[in-house]
């Protein structure tokens, strides 16, 4: 995998900009991965081909026809809105029930759509000791449908979660900010050794999330970090993203 471009020393904000990769052979899988020390304890590791061209294509059509999709109504801030993308959710049976911005989806079954199984032994096989039970998809089926600036930082994920986000089709931004300083945080939840690693130099990443790319957030980058999926004008085709979570 190709390497980020160098942060600007004059400016708190830069971009990290990935180079595209040529296309592999369809019977092969590339692994080269990048790690981004955000600091504090927090890190992203991107792959960006976790998963050869041709079956990436073969789980993203059957994703796109089988899944049954919603859009549903969410609540933020006191107002109500129809929720800028499809969803559906995935889960082991017996776990803590997800609920966000006013709505708690349906639980679907792993054996309901037995894909995502060979798509979560592939997740897994890549991320030696994760043991994610939960996923979580959304469909953006073109440019204007987008997520929000948000953290995954519901309590049933625990203060340090392992989120994992596989993407197939239309390539997207995914942009990672760092979140507003109120005060300094004491860290006393932390080890002293990640307490004592500098900031990013960045206050701002930007990942481009290509078909079959693997993008992994851990420690504490959702209770120090924000991340959205913007709108894109140029983004006309649809893009379905996966993402795996342990719920405890």
């Amino acid at each position: 995998m190709a390497s980020s471009s160098s942060s600007s020393s004059s400016s708190s904000m830069s971009t990290l900009k990935l180079k595209a990769v040529s296309e592999p052979n369809p019977n092969e899988t590339a692994k080269k991965s990048e790690t981004i020390d955000l600091g504090n304890g927090s890190d992203v590791v991107f792959i960006q081909r976790l998963i050869p061209s041709e079956q990436s294509w073969k789980w993203f059509n059957y994703l796109d026809k089988h899944i049954p999709w919603t859009r549903p109504t969410i609540r933020v801030f006191g107002k109500s809105f129809l929720q800028p993308r499809d969803t559906c959710y995935v889960a082991t049976s017996g776990l803590t029930e997800l609920s966000y911005s006013g709505y708690q989806p349906h639980a679907y079954s792993w054996d309901d759509y037995p894909p995502l199984k060979d798509i979560l032994d592939a997740v897994h096989k890549a991320l030696p000791g994760s043991s994610f039970n939960s996923l979580l998809l959304n469909r953006y089926k073109g440019g204007d449908d987008y997520v929000g600036w948000h953290a995954d930082d519901e309590k049933l994920y625990g203060p340090t979660p392992e989120i994992a986000s596989l993407s197939l089709g239309c390539d997207r931004d995914f942009v990672l900010k760092k979140k507003p300083s109120k005060k300094p945080h004491d860290g006393s939840d932390e080890p002293a050794s990640k307490r004592l690693k500098k900031s990013s130099n960045s206050d701002q990443h930007t990942f481009r999330l290509k078909h079959g790319s693997l993008l992994v957030m851990r420690g504490y980058t959702q209770r120090d970090w924000i991340h959205s999926v913007p709108k894109r004008a140029k983004a006309e085709a649809t893009r379905i993203n996966l993402t795996f979570r342990r719920v405890f």
